[in-house]
């Protein structure tokens, strides 16, 4: 699953915060799996919280891009077993009120950008994809 945190400042401009990965030069949005018997609201509440540190009592915004990813992408493809080759990567966006993130050892940085400058940096198409929409969704809130 995907994760983009987001800020509104006082004017409504929007930030989105990105992350660098530790184990390769990309940014991404905050990634991970469901574990054991969570949902999915509450996988993306867990990996956001380990993450990049952001609380649980947060607005998430459950988004409808869901991308269809390789198992062999991730380095813990094999525990998932044999025959599954595909796995779902749904999306998040979660407002913060505080722009401070604390991130973990995935991540050697993050960055707070524009919509434009994301699009840039963001390596993985189901990234750009994801933050299209949530930023699509902001801006009619806000116009």
């Amino acid at each position: 699953m995907l994760v983009f945190p987001y800020h509104l400042d006082s004017t409504n401009s929007i930030k989105y915060a990105i992350f660098k990965r530790s184990d390769g030069d990309y940014w991404q949005a905050i990634s991970g799996g469901v574990e054991d018997e969570e949902g999915m609201l509450d996988a993306a509440k867990r990996e956001s919280c380990e993450e990049a540190g952001i609380e649980n009592h947060c607005e998430f915004i459950k988004l409808d891009s869901i991308a269809s990813v390789p198992a062999t992408v991730f380095d813990c493809h094999l525990s998932w077993g044999p025959n599954v080759y595909v796995v779902k990567e749904n999306s998040f966006g979660v407002r913060v009120k505080e722009k401070n993130l604390i991130i973990s050892e995935e991540h050697t940085s993050y960055e707070w950008v524009t919509y434009e400058e994301a699009i840039q940096l963001l390596k993985w198409d189901s990234n750009k994809i994801a933050l299209w929409e949530l930023n699509q969704r902001l801006l009619s809130l806000i116009i």
